[in-house]
């Protein structure tokens, strides 16, 4: 069972899937859920005790995950097992190493992807030449850009229906950037801290709150799916969209059909309010791929060989590519995808999220994309390295978070979206902040955290 975000999954007669079953032997029946409601159907099969033979979940350190894992619920994947695959035992010890769990243990085949390149602003340079602006580097100038994008007719079309940005990335892109870190976790004299604790939250509040009163994110921003976001930045409604830096060449392949000029650009890094230069840097996997113990040895003897052969040089570019002068041509090193390739569905956005390999421009190069396209993203992946910031409390174990952590979130994404609409006033958010500095469970899960860090920082003495 694993995601898909093209149009539509592969069938179970795909030409790929079938060469893919050949080359390894292997009869493959996969279930493909969409992207966007993938979450929910992990929790659903996960909490159902009815798991596939090899289940991908995005996030590892889900609650629900690591007490199955504690339980014995998947097999173990120790450096033993692992290295009598040469392709899969080949990963960056860092993508093991981020994908353990609270007991040091791995039990999941990582979904390898690159450290840099990940998700972050993509913006229309054509948009800011047309109306003369420079690239924003503060939080501040990306609000008037934004402005801009919505108010000073970049489109032409002599109607304001444009929007400064796709959504409203909130909790994963403000509220981290206002507290100069990624994820909820930040470094305070040695010791961690929680970012809903923290004033710069309340700032990044009120400048999502500022982006709802100016209409420069969509009004209903709170009910749009991921895949609506990307189609506004598509359908030449939004200057600016969130997503990894070989992503960006999804709208403007879209746009280049009518508009050719059209161009979205990965930017470099924002400056924080607290005046630090960043960009998001990625753990170095994109989720794992579960086995449950129901699984025999033997099978899953075939399945680590499976995926093993999908981490090769040949297995990536058969998934991601398909067959050559049929999906694809190549011409000067960079691949084009032909209408076949469509028809069979042969992406990296659907067989190629089972099968990776560990590769420095993964997020920097897309099938089709121009040769310009791919040096300058390259480029744009390297420039990011002094800044990239990564997200520190990854893989960090709280039994309290567990049993309480989902229904804070919750309460909190409830409440944010409440204050940016306007149906709750900030200071409802100062009354969350003082109570939950005072819950108990709150508490612990901060210091079972702390605690947890503190073993990994001895772990690596």
């Amino acid at each position: 069972m694993t995601n898909f975000s093209t149009p539509e999954p592969p069938g179970a007669d795909n030409v790929i899937v079938q060469e893919i079953g050949k080359r390894t032997n292997t009869k493959l029946n996969i279930q493909w859920v969409s992207s966007n409601n993938y979450a929910e159907k992990t929790k659903v099969t996960l909490a159902s005790g009815d798991i596939p033979d090899l289940m991908f979940v995005m996030d590892p350190f889900d609650p629900l995950v690591m007490q199955m894992a504690k339980e014995g619920a998947f097999w173990e994947l120790t450096p033993e097992r692992v290295k009598a695959y040469p392709n899969l035992a080949a990963y960056p010890s860092a993508v093991w190493e981020n994908s353990r769990m609270q007991d040091g243990k791995n039990y999941g085949i990582p979904a390898v992807r690159p450290m840099g390149g990940w998700s972050f602003i993509n913006i229309r340079k054509d948009w800011l030449d047309k109306l003369g602006l420079k690239m924003p580097q503060t939080t501040d100038e990306l609000f008037e850009t934004m402005k801009a994008f919505t108010y000073n007719d970049p489109d032409g079309n002599g109607r304001q229906d444009t929007y400064g940005l796709a959504g409203n990335q909130g909790s994963f892109l403000f509220e981290p950037l206002f507290n100069s870190t990624q994820g909820k976790w930040k470094l305070k004299d040695g010791k961690l801290a929680h970012i809903y604790l923290e004033p710069q939250t309340r700032d990044a509040l009120l400048f999502e709150k500022k982006l709802y009163d100016e209409k420069v994110i969509p009004e209903d921003f709170a009910v749009l799916k991921l895949s609506q976001f990307e189609d506004m930045a598509k359908g030449n409604k939004a200057g600016m969209w969130v997503d990894t830096v070989e992503a960006s060449w999804r709208p403007t392949e879209e746009l280049r059909k009518t508009i050719p000029n059209a161009d979205f650009l990965p930017m470099t890094y924002l400056i924080s309010p607290e005046g630090k230069k960043m960009a998001y840097q990625w753990r170095g996997f994109n989720g794992i791929f579960l086995i449950p113990k129901k699984v025999s040895e033997e099978k899953l003897k075939t399945i680590l060989q499976l995926m093993d052969y999908g981490s090769s040089q040949e297995g990536t570019d058969l998934a991601w590519y398909g067959f050559k002068d049929v999906h694809y041509t190549e011409k000067d090193g960079i691949k084009l995808a032909t209408e076949q390739a469509k028809k069979d569905i042969v992406s990296q956005s659907a067989l190629g999220k089972i099968f990776s390999r560990d590769e420095k421009y993964l997020w920097a190069y897309r099938t089709g994309m121009p040769a310009d396209v791919f040096e300058r993203n390259k480029k744009i992946v390297d420039a990011r390295v002094p800044y990239l910031v990564g997200d520190i409390g990854n893989g960090l174990y709280s039994e309290a978070a567990s049993k309480f952590g989902a229904e804070i979130d919750k309460k909190v994404d409830d409440l944010r979206v409440k204050i940016v609409m306007g149906k709750e006033p900030i200071s409802a958010w100062d009354d969350f902040v003082k109570n939950l500095s005072k819950d108990d469970n709150f508490q612990n899960i901060i210091k079972e955290v702390n605690d947890s860090y503190q073993k990994r920082i001895a772990g690596k003495k």
